[in-house]
């Protein structure tokens, strides 16, 4: 039998929003002053107070109708689209390339990801909170960012390893298990392990796939975090992997064949968005879903962190989808594990109560052992130990901290995929040549009047560690996750000022002479240096001499 798509937001509101948790408050409903007459309060008769009751119980009852008939009928993101409502994966793309600021470009991405939801809407409402399933019945319209070819010709013309870009897994009768073997993922033993009912995960596509990267560059910038990729190909009738939750927001793009999901609640509190992916569960561990639908190809199924999830293949068709994660270790406590020991290194340094001494005799009243004592000593302790906690605040170093996390997403992030505009404006698009038996188009001079800016407005961040400023990038970075080590480079004292005027004036192209340096020399000398970096691109193409 056909199992009926159900929105679900339509399900989470019918199974959350009619009971509230221990942690809701219902409102306060405020009393009604009575009316008076002639100073006396009026008193309503029984047979009015009997039709008022019929007339508001009538009244609620067609609110609760109407209620009820928008909650069956909220369908606003599953709408079938007609071919016209939105471009190709390659027309926009192409059009992205058109786009000035790379900020625009991920936000029109994203956005396109998942039409017809607005970015603003979805951020506000969904993001970290619930799932979320937009059905298009429009097969291609992801067509274009992987598929089973690629898959096929990645095993062919690349160097894919088990275990390093790709997993063989199964989950039967209970039992999740992966079949990889050492060594390179050749075609023949690869589809020999699909063929025999396993599953394929490959683990960084964007190491393979052009466009995978491409649209994974340009959405890293909309996440401020990691956007990073698997792909599952799962054969008909089968199932890869037990009902799990993960630590990233998932997005998964059905790209072929079809997929029946389920969708479940985070179990207690705890399990809201967690800081680790869970281990595997048993079916007796997790409920009802809240959520149970086949995704068909075109098909978009968005799932927070800590949302327990399980997909499995029906009898009649393959599956192969790609799941775009990102905010893996992004949350205001990875903030807070830079900032409170930074914080505490330096209010130990600078106020001496952190310095004094503890109590003489503070082990006999504190520590587990005496947790349950009625000592006026402990609430003593306790209370100054808040009082200095308090005071933390005021040492905490919260743009070096946020500084520390902008270094790792740097490290994190893929290389900018180059438009053919940033890339014949770059030294990646400059003339040097060989050419009859010499080197040419080696020298070319920046002038005061050259316009310069970032190539992308995430790019790089300027960062101090006390004694030097450095320039951290993303230009260099490898296409296989860390392979590189981050890099960055130091910031004379002169070009300090001149670099933060660069990183705020993106996406505006400014001149050289612009730049805040006290001489003509400083500024052609920043912009040069940043050039041969390939971190900026000037206006027009640039022409050796």
């Amino acid at each position: 039998m056909e199992r009926k798509h159900v929105s679900a937001f339509a399900i989470y509101q019918s199974t959350v929003t009619h009971s509230i948790s221990p942690n809701e408050v219902s409102p306060v409903k405020k009393k009604k002053k009575r009316k008076l007459q002639n100073g006396q309060p009026i008193v309503k008769s029984k047979t009015i107070k009997k039709k008022n009751a019929a007339v508001r119980n009538g009244l609620q009852a067609k609110k609760k109708e109407k209620q009820e008939k928008t909650l069956n009928e909220e369908e606003p993101q599953h709408r079938e689209m007609a071919d016209n409502d939105t471009p190709s994966l390659s027309t926009l793309l192409d059009t992205l390339t058109k786009v000035n600021n790379s900020r625009e470009r991920a936000n029109s991405l994203f956005q396109w990801f998942i039409h017809p939801v607005p970015l603003k809407t979805f951020l506000r409402d969904t993001w970290e909170k619930k799932p979320l399933l937009i059905k298009r019945h429009k097969l291609e319209y992801y067509k274009g960012l992987f598929s089973t070819a690629e898959f096929d010709r990645a095993l062919r013309e690349d160097n894919v390893q088990f275990g390093v870009n790709l997993d063989v897994t199964s989950y039967i009768n209970g039992k999740r298990e992966t079949h990889n073997p050492p060594g390179r993922a050749l075609p023949y033993t690869v589809w020999n392990f699909y063929e025999s009912g396993c599953s394929l995960r490959m683990l960084n596509p964007q190491a393979f796939s052009s466009t995978v990267w491409n649209v994974l560059s340009i959405l890293q910038e909309l996440f401020g975090s990691m956007a990073g990729a698997n792909v599952y190909l799962t054969p008909a009738g089968t199932q890869g992997f037990a009902p799990h939750y993960d630590d990233i927001e998932a997005f998964v793009v059905q790209l072929e064949g079809k997929k029946h999901w389920r969708v479940y609640n985070p179990r207690t509190e705890d399990e809201v968005l967690p800081v680790v992916s869970s281990p595997n569960f048993n079916q007796a561990e997790i409920g009802k879903p809240i959520l149970d639908v086949v995704l068909e190809a075109g098909d978009l199924l968005y799932f927070p962190r800590g949302f327990i999830h399980q997909g499995d293949c029906l009898p009649d068709a393959h599956s192969l989808h790609v799941t775009i994660s990102s905010y893996q270790k992004n949350s205001w406590g990875e903030l807070l594990t830079k900032l409170v020991p930074a914080a505490l290194e330096i209010a130990m340094e600078e106020d001496v109560e952190y310095r004094k001494g503890l109590p003489l005799d503070y082990l006999s009243y504190m520590g587990v052992q005496n947790s349950d004592k009625e000592d006026p000593r402990r609430a003593e302790f306790l209370s100054h130990v808040g009082s200095l906690m308090k005071k933390l605040v005021a040492y905490a170093p919260v743009d070096a901290a946020v500084d520390q996390k902008a270094r790792e997403f740097l490290h994190d992030c893929l290389p900018p995929v180059l438009t053919p505009v940033e890339k014949a404006s770059s030294v990646y698009g400059a003339p040097a040549r060989w050419e009859d038996g010499e080197a040419l188009g080696l020298v070319i001079h920046m002038r005061p009047q050259t316009r310069i800016r970032l190539i992308r407005a995430g790019i790089a961040r300027l960062c101090s560690d006390g004694e030097e400023v450095s320039l951290y990038h993303t230009v260099e970075n490898s296409r296989v996750y860390h392979q590189e080590e981050l890099k960055s480079f130091e910031i004379r004292p002169e070009h300090t000022d001149a670099m933060e005027f660069l990183l705020h004036s993106y996406p505006k192209f400014v001149t050289v002479s612009s730049l805040p340096c006290d001489t003509t020399e400083e500024k052609l000398s920043l912009a040069d240096l940043l050039f041969e970096k390939g971190l900026i691109h000037t206006a027009e193409p640039p022409k050796s001499e």
